[in-house]
């Protein structure tokens, strides 16, 4: 993994996960935003991933979300982009349009711009949702990762997005 343009951790966290899930037997899908597509490249880097990737799918608009990810309106509305109401929408919808065993959502403020009292720069909303799971069992979180500059964020968000994608240690192999 010597030659690539990604950082060295994302490129190494990107590799455990498709040892990980290959493993396991899982495919698995990414749903971004605020990433735009970084989890994906990380993911993409490693030979063989397409044994576990089945795909991914940047939804940077509130449209694209809507569009591809099938996030109702209400949720947008009453919750904003960056919630866990949405996140979990994306997450169930990579699952629906991908067709992979695990979904992992990535949503937030990377910078410099876009930040509230509220939601201030930094913050991201992560979800996860399994194929067969129960839709009212919501695997979410919320990160304030500081200003840390735009690349920074995203860099962050992108290696808890990877740590989500692990398997959990109890889940039996096939």
């Amino acid at each position: 993994m010597s030659e690539s343009l990604l950082p060295a951790n994302l490129v190494e966290a990107a590799q455990r996960v498709i040892e990980a899930n290959r493993a396991k037997g899982r495919r698995i899908a990414v749903a971004e935003s605020c990433t735009g597509g970084l989890v994906a490249a990380a993911l993409t880097e490693v030979p063989g991933s397409s044994d576990v990737l089945e795909g991914s799918i940047v939804s940077y608009s509130n449209e694209a979300k809507q569009r591809l990810l099938h996030v109702s309106t209400d949720v947008l509305e009453t919750f904003g982009a960056v919630s866990i109401a949405t996140a979990w929408s994306m997450a169930q919808g990579a699952l629906e349009v991908t067709g992979a065993d695990v979904a992992v959502a990535i949503t937030g403020i990377a910078g410099p711009g876009g930040g509230s009292d509220k939601k201030p720069v930094g913050t991201v909303v992560f979800a996860r949702a399994e194929r067969g799971g129960d839709p009212a069992d919501v695997v979410a979180d919320k990160r304030a990762f500081g200003d840390l500059g735009r690349s920074g964020v995203r860099l962050q968000a992108a290696l808890c997005a990877l740590d989500l994608l692990m398997p959990p240690s109890d889940e039996p192999s096939p």
